[in-house]
């Protein structure tokens, strides 16, 4: 009697539905929110680590641009998506840890996501068009003081990360410079191109040509050390802003009820991309620094950017254009 009780019980427990995580993972294509339009600097980090994961995973991996809105939409797509492990999201600070300070958001960043790991880091490069009569940034200060709100500058949208640094900068300079924000990097980039625009700090990968083909004017990095990638670059602090300084991060974020089992799976095969021989040396060679973090070290850098950006957006008086 004892031996058929025990038997039922397996036969039973045999056919009860597996949790999620247990099951083979994954049996179909994985999504990728990326919160900015295609060709900003997020897209390209999820464009770079996509193809090593998903030989790593077996199954394809599916860029989903959503940009517009300060990468508001994206991140609720994921906040709001099934914790699967099959609906993931490539970002920048802005939406996690920017945004929220700036205005109500239908997400709660310290609840709804799950962090996966920390996958690059890089600073901003402040360029200018070369109608713009300053050579340095001692000469760009002075002339914004002597005309305040001559001058005015891109973001890629409320509440990105480059418009933080923006007027965090404005604030340090004692300058009057005016907020254009965009629906994403590449589009107030092409309008300094243009000559619409006469500022914007700006992930160094996409500018970085035209800036040696004197299309841009660089007039600092935002890092505390140059860049290698323009090592005739001073810093901003050096060049006229002492103590200034902005990196921007980016990192792979789930929602927040994905299975640990997942979520520890994701970051091993993260880190082994990221810091693979052929991954990290196109990072370097883009001026960002390669990371490949666990999931717990990005999660706390989430809770300690969340706090910093809150004092420095009431401090820098940031506000929705």
């Amino acid at each position: 009697m004892i031996l058929l009780r025990s038997v039922l019980a397996t036969t039973i427990t045999a056919l009860l539905p597996m949790p999620a995580a247990a099951q083979v993972y994954p049996d179909k294509p994985i999504r990728i929110i990326v919160p900015v339009p295609a060709g900003g600097t997020p897209d390209l980090v999820a464009r770079m680590v996509a193809p090593g994961l998903s030989s790593l995973l077996g199954q394809q991996l599916v860029m989903d641009n959503r940009g517009g809105a300060g990468g508001l939409m994206g991140a609720e797509l994921v906040a709001r998506a099934v914790p699967d492990g099959y609906t993931l999201m490539l970002s920048s600070a802005g939406p996690i840890t920017i945004l929220p300070h700036l205005q109500r958001v239908p997400y709660d960043t310290l609840k709804d996501f799950a962090a996966v790991g920390m996958v690059s880091a890089g600073p901003y490069v402040l360029i200018a068009h070369p109608g713009v009569q300053a050579k340095t940034l001692k000469e760009l200060i002075a002339l914004a003081k002597a005309e305040p709100a001559k001058f005015n500058y891109a973001s890629a949208g409320n509440g990105a990360p480059n418009h933080l640094a923006s007027e965090i900068f404005k604030q340090m300079a004692g300058i009057n410079i005016t907020h254009v924000p965009y629906k994403g990097a590449p589009q107030g980039v092409t309008d300094v191109l243009g000559g619409h625009i006469s500022l914007n700090f700006s992930s160094i990968p996409p500018v970085l040509q035209h800036i040696k083909a004197g299309r841009l004017r660089a007039l600092g990095v935002s890092s505390i050390k140059r860049s290698s990638q323009l090592p005739d670059i001073p810093t901003i602090s050096d060049a006229g802003v002492p103590g200034y300084e902005f990196t921007s991060w980016f990192g792979m974020l789930a929602p927040a009820a994905t299975p640990k089992p997942l979520i520890a799976r994701l970051n091993a095969l993260l880190v082994k991309v990221v810091r693979a021989p052929d991954t990290s040396s196109q990072f370097e060679a883009l001026g960002a620094e390669p990371i490949g973090s666990s999931a717990e070290e990005f999660g706390a850098l989430i809770r300690r950017e969340w706090a910093k950006n809150a004092q420095a957006v009431k401090h820098a008086g940031l506000r929705v254009d």
